[in-house]
């Protein structure tokens, strides 16, 4: 079993004040879990991966896999297998060479390691590839390659740090699904860090989604997108991001360009004002004079079956940027004046205005 724990794990670098990189990380991964780690650079997700691979201290807590505290293990001791950013691969040794190198190191027989190799490269299509060097192969090839040496491991977790990053839009696409697919196959439990919101909803069976080394939620995609527990998740995830305008409140709801949008009572009791939260797919144009709110059209993003229209409404006095999505075939034109109104009331999200935090209904 490879279940993975950051027990109140911390990693601070000394300082004025001392930087908390990782602020007392809690989080368990089952085994044959895959669980993503996101959040913006700098959040601590990169950091709290090589705390794990023992490249970085853990100053307080501790981290245990399969049950055993290896907090202070050396990472050769910790049965790990890391995928990096960049690829790493030994330019003089061929595919196959560098696929097995691991292997050769614990002096494994060569015909296991070829044995090896050769399944692995089955798994990732590489077949053909094995006496290649890798001057000689694409990104998406030498990333593959790259995989397949974690593989022929057969780790207990399997680490990877951003691993898509440096592939073109098309291949980050089509390598996520290969990997996600892999892992199912595998079924090693895998840690996962990215940037990319996207990227992350659509690998993870749970997400975790920190910011400044804090662990803000971690539950699976879905939830994440229908439920943040605060204000940054939910402008974190989903593309594009959710709409947040912090806007006053009348005794009836939230008040957006003179239109009360009405709000759970006991939701907002004691607050003048809310975090006001709706998905652009939340929202529609309308024809109606009576419903809806003005909006002038600053951006239309043509994205073939749907558009994403980008306009203004005023809150409070100020006009503040809005995003609707709505059908691609007509979208209005640049400066025009349009109605947007809210599809269902129960799309609305509601957050502290200070504090972030969801608000209950």
């Amino acid at each position: 079993m490879a279940e993975v724990a950051y027990v109140n794990a911390s990693r601070v670098y000394p300082g004025s004040p001392p930087v908390r990189a990782v602020d007392e990380l809690g989080l368990d991964v089952a085994d044959g879990e895959f669980l993503v780690l996101v959040g913006p650079s700098g959040s601590g997700k990169s950091t709290a991966l090589r705390m794990l691979a023992g490249l970085e201290d853990v100053d307080e807590g501790s981290i245990t896999i399969g049950g055993n505290d290896v907090t202070h293990t050396p990472p050769k001791a910790r049965d790990i297998a890391m995928v990096f950013q960049s690829y790493a691969l030994y330019p003089h040794m061929t595919v196959a060479e560098n696929m097995g190198f691991a292997l050769k190191l614990r002096k494994t027989p060569k015909q296991q390691i070829r044995e090896k190799v050769t399944e692995a490269a089955k798994m990732l299509d590489l077949e053909k590839y094995l006496d290649r060097k890798p001057k000689a192969l694409s990104g998406g090839q030498r990333q593959r390659v790259a995989m397949g040496r974690a593989i022929v491991r057969e780790p207990s977790v399997f680490l990877m740090d951003e691993p898509l990053s440096n592939l073109d839009a098309k291949l980050r696409v089509e390598t996520r699904a290969n990997i996600a697919a892999l892992q199912k196959r595998l079924g090693t439990t895998t840690i996962y860090v990215t940037h990319d919101q996207v990227e992350a909803m659509t690998m993870g069976h749970r997400v975790a989604v920190l910011k400044d080394g804090l662990l803000q939620q971690c539950a699976s995609p879905r939830e994440l997108y229908e439920n943040p527990a605060n204000a940054f998740v939910a402008g974190f995830i989903g593309s594009p991001a959710m709409n947040l305008k912090t806007v006053p409140l009348s005794g009836e709801g939230a008040v957006l360009d003179g239109h009360t949008i009405p709000v759970p009572r006991g939701a907002t009791d004691g607050l003048d004002k809310v975090t006001f939260g709706v998905r652009p797919e939340a929202l529609e144009l309308t024809s109606s004079s009576e419903d809806g709110l003005d909006m002038t059209v600053e951006l239309v993003e043509e994205l073939g079956a749907d558009a994403l229209v980008h306009g203004t409404i005023d809150v409070g006095g100020s006009p503040e940027r809005f995003v609707v999505r709505t059908d691609g075939r007509t979208p209005p034109a640049l400066g025009q004046r349009v109605r947007v109104a809210l599809r269902d009331a129960g799309e609305v999200h509601l957050f502290h205005p200070e504090t972030g935090a969801r608000l209950a209904a």
